[in-house]
């Protein structure tokens, strides 16, 4: 049985992005084929490995794609998890569920490395909620 798409698409695809396709890789991972890429990919950020690697998740290996690596696949789902990517996301014309979640940039988070590191880690737990919540609960993929 094949494995259905998702592309998760940020700004970047240094964390929010990294850190969905990371966490439905690890909880769905024979049920869904996780990928992220950015629209301007800037490197994977130390701080997204961090905060995955406290819930036992290692990003460390994955990298930072350009989404037009994309471009004429069937990618079923898309989901954008930031404004500046929904506004900017090409068109996947095999698209079957596009989601939008207007998530915080944790990279630009100020503070000491510990405040930087709390706001990593509400951006992780929302992403691990709304994957639960809109990707893997039996009426999500009804939709």
């Amino acid at each position: 049985m094949s494995r259905a798409k998702v592309l998760f698409l940020c700004t970047g695809n240094s964390a929010r992005s990294q850190m969905a396709e990371g966490y439905l890789r690890h909880v769905a991972g024979d049920e869904f084929e996780p990928l992220s890429a950015g629209i301007e990919p800037k490197g994977l950020n130390p701080l997204a490995v961090d905060a995955m690697n406290e819930i036992g998740i290692d990003i460390s290996r994955q990298t930072s794609k350009d989404v037009r690596e994309f471009l004429g696949q069937a990618i079923p789902y898309v989901i954008t998890v930031c404004d500046n990517a929904k506004a900017r996301c090409p068109i996947f014309p095999r698209t079957y569920q596009f989601l939008h979640w207007s998530l915080d940039d944790p990279a630009e988070a100020a503070g000491s490395h510990d405040e930087k590191l709390a706001v990593f880690r509400r951006v992780r737990d929302e992403i691990a909620q709304r994957i639960q919540q809109e990707l893997l609960t039996p009426a999500a993929s009804k939709k």
